[in-house]
């Protein structure tokens, strides 16, 4: 047999790749694709009861200090629990009345307002003769009438009879009837909302203890459930509590800044954009481009309405850099790629109630994750 030859010091040197061998079970994989496409299905299918009642959670845990509060003044937790949700009621009660003749003055200077950008459009488009606009509509009609030149006329037959389909007049009563159903159906579902959002303050500790004697029968996991039970409860309280108290700075922190700035509407949008500092990234995007355009409407020039949008834009900036990730704490921040996704998850599963509850239950998982030790690779993965 021939000697093989022997390896040069080039081929000897070269590091053998490194493999990770790591035994992947196809079932318990398969399993938990399963599992998780099924989570998904149920989600969209169920979403007209399962979105009342994590409403309804979030609500409970809001309201869960002010009724601490009131137990330790010697006040059934019932009537206390009661009193949070009046209190509560009567908040969003008075917020939104003072927006009401904002909104009104804002409803009527829509048609004002369109007629304004309509002006404006006509005004560009006879100023400029050559603009590209006007361009491409002659190029659009010189190729219709080429293309209506080239296509033979059909003469129609004499036996066919025309058919004229008659639109039906606008009835302003459909619209009524259709809109105040609309507000009955809400106005019910915020009932049920509220009465399942002081059921659960009410009770107290009530599931937590449920849960404690569902977890086994020995000391040492009832005390680890309590553990987790009460730290789930920590961070989602510490989260909305910071969620609620920067979304009405930032309220505030907007309408001063458009009070300054002379826009009349200043208490509505200083409120809106509170509401829509809940949600990340969209939220602040679609207040500055509405502040723009509010803006321009009333000023009439561009220079005021950056002025108006860029201190919206500054405000929930600041916020967002500076004063969320300090109150937050360490243990409640998120990466903004995993919000991000969140965000696009839900707004799937849910649609527009999916955009408002993404941060607050991608938060619940997160702290279910965080102390969980088979779900704590899914908390890595959306943790900062």
């Amino acid at each position: 047999m021939a000697e093989s030859e022997p390896k040069t010091n080039a081929e000897s040197s070269e590091p053998e790749p490194i493999e990770i061998r790591s035994p992947v079970n196809i079932r318990s994989a398969a399993l938990t694709v399963i599992l998780v496409l099924a989570v998904i299905i149920i989600l969209q299918f169920a979403q007209q009861v399962l979105i009342p009642i994590v409403l309804a959670v979030l609500i409970s845990y809001m309201l869960a200090p002010i009724v601490t509060f009131l137990t330790r003044l010697y006040i059934p937790r019932v009537i206390g629990a009661l009193l949070a949700v009046v209190l509560f009621v009567t908040g969003l009660g008075v917020a939104v009345w003072s927006v009401t003749d904002d909104a009104i003055r804002l409803v009527e200077d829509m048609p004002r307002a369109a007629r304004q950008v309509r002006d404006s459009i006509r005004q560009q488009r006879l100023g400029s003769d050559d603009s590209a606009l006007q361009k491409v509509e002659e190029a659009a009609t010189e190729i219709e009438k080429t293309a209506a030149e080239a296509t033979p006329t059909a003469r129609p037959a004499s036996d066919i009879q025309r058919v004229q389909v008659v639109q039906p007049t606008f009835r302003a009563a459909d619209y009524l009837w259709w809109g105040s159903m609309g507000i009955i159906g809400f106005a019910g579902e915020a009932t049920m909302i509220l009465f399942l959002a002081y059921f659960l303050t009410a009770s107290g500790d009530l599931y937590k203890r449920k849960l404690v004697k569902i977890a086994g029968d020995t000391l040492s996991r009832k005390k680890i459930t309590v553990q987790i039970l009460d730290e789930i409860n920590r961070q989602i309280e510490n989260f909305l509590i910071t969620l609620f108290a920067t979304s009405a700075l930032v309220a505030a922190l907007t309408a001063a800044a458009l009070w300054w700035l002379g826009l009349r509407e200043w208490l509505f949008w200083g409120i809106v954009s509170g509401v829509l500092n809940t949600i990340p990234y969209f939220g602040p995007v679609i207040v500055s481009g509405a502040l723009f355009v509010v803006g321009y409407l009333q000023f009439g020039a561009f220079i005021p309405s950056f002025y108006v949008a860029g201190a919206a834009a500054i405000i929930t900036s600041l916020e967002g850099w500076l004063l969320s990730p300090v109150l937050m704490g360490r243990a409640a921040r998120m990466n903004p790629g995993a919000v991000f996704v969140g965000l696009l998850f839900w707004s799937w599963v849910w649609e527009a109630w999916g955009v408002i509850l993404a941060v607050p239950m991608m938060m619940i998982l997160k702290a279910v994750c965080d102390r969980v030790e088979d779900l704590k690779p899914v908390a890595e993965l959306i943790g900062e």
